[in-house]
């Protein structure tokens, strides 16, 4: 499974958690897999079809919107880190609050 890190304003929808493992071999599915655990995260990360404009999605430290956006292959070990848009460029040290 891979390894989701919430940023803190999104942990209060996952039960407070910092990070969670969910399942799929692509972004699109993990994601399935996290809102059906976590519900209120659906609305938070992707209120439509597509990831909110408000909201990084980056796996392996690579932005998801210069990969395959939703299609974006997600290995067993890979790590998806889940940022609300911001201006700074040292997100991993956000993510890792």
């Amino acid at each position: 499974m891979a390894t989701v890190r919430l940023a803190p304003v999104l942990r209060a929808s996952a039960g407070g958690a910092k990070q969670v493992s969910a399942e799929g071999s692509t972004l699109g599915e993990v994601l399935a897999n996290l809102y059906e655990r976590f519900p209120a995260l659906k609305e938070q990360i992707q209120p439509g079809e597509e990831v909110s404009r408000f909201i990084n999605v980056y796996v392996n430290d690579q932005d998801v919107r210069y990969l395959q956006g939703l299609q974006t292959n997600v290995a067993p070990n890979d790590t998806i880190i889940l940022l609300p848009a911001m201006h700074t460029r040292d997100y991993r040290k956000y993510a890792s609050r």
